[in-house]
């Protein structure tokens, strides 16, 4: 496995594979189980798989959160390499920006709920580091995991807008045994933390149960708040019932696949994110 720091390099390294079909799984590092199954899945539709690795400043709104985000990359090559990845591009923030870019995206209504209601900033600064990495690594298919859903919305919405020549992968979210969603900062959770975070998919379960039974999505979600009420460590942000393909909202459970629920919390000061697409 390469691993290669430049674009220079990287772009050199596959031009000698120019005639392969190139699959590309863009991380932040601190890799689990759930990326190394969207690394997976590209060895099995691509002749080359690379993966970046970059903590990408400008999507971060909450400096904070920047400077706790855990930087792995000697262990995250290591666990790449064991799966037969065939290259990592892990740029520093210099070789990414020769200078802060001024470009500024809007994703219309998703900059204004969810995530880009909480998080100003945050998918200007997705998509301009998708696009650069785009525009490096010219992937034929590009691999990403549903737990992130809304930038998944923005990602197809930024390859369609701006004709990017590649398809999206979307893969199912990976979860522990019980039931939490895999996440590079699950790692900051503490030990009491761990054992109340699988009440998240519960909580999803639940809201699941209860729009499968005809409840209305507004008593759902009050349902839902509840539900929270006995367990005080949970701060909830939001809690919403979509249309799986809009991510607009709707009053109750759309046909088989077409209705998501979405939640932010924090749990012992780290954010973490779910949904369920049923």
């Amino acid at each position: 496995m390469k691993i290669i720091e430049t674009k220079i390099e990287i772009q050199a390294y596959l031009k000698s594979n120019s005639n392969s079909k190139i699959g590309f799984i863009p991380t932040m590092g601190a890799l689990h189980q759930g990326h190394l199954e969207l690394v997976k899945r590209s060895k099995e539709e691509n002749d080359v798989s690379v993966c970046s690795i970059f903590v990408n400043p400008t999507q971060f709104n909450n400096s904070e959160d920047l400077l706790k985000y855990p930087r792995t990359l000697e262990e995250d090559c290591n666990k790449l390499k064991e799966i037969g990845c065939d290259a990592v591009f892990a740029p520093s923030f210099e070789e990414m920006y020769v200078s802060m870019p001024t470009i500024k995206f809007d994703f219309g209504h998703l900059e204004h709920i969810m995530e880009g209601k909480f998080r100003p900033g945050h998918f200007n600064g997705v998509g301009i580091v998708v696009s650069k990495l785009f525009n490096i690594v010219k992937p034929t298919q590009a691999y990403f995991g549903q737990k992130d859903i809304q930038q998944v919305a923005v990602i197809k919405s930024l390859v369609k807008d701006l004709s990017f020549d590649l398809k999206i992968i979307v893969c199912d979210t990976i979860r522990e045994k019980n039931g939490l969603a895999m996440s590079s900062r699950n790692r900051r959770l503490s030990e009491n933390a761990k054992e109340i975070a699988p009440k998240i998919y519960e909580s999803l379960l639940l809201a699941k149960k209860l729009l499968l039974m005809g409840v209305n999505a507004e008593n759902t979600k009050l349902e839902i708040r509840n539900f929270y009420k006995s367990f005080q460590q949970f701060e909830l942000e939001y809690f919403e019932i979509t249309d799986y393909s809009s991510l607009e909202n709707i009053a109750f459970h759309k046909a088989e696949g077409q209705t998501a629920v979405i939640i932010a919390t924090y749990l012992d000061g780290v954010r973490l994110i779910d949904n369920l697409i049923f």
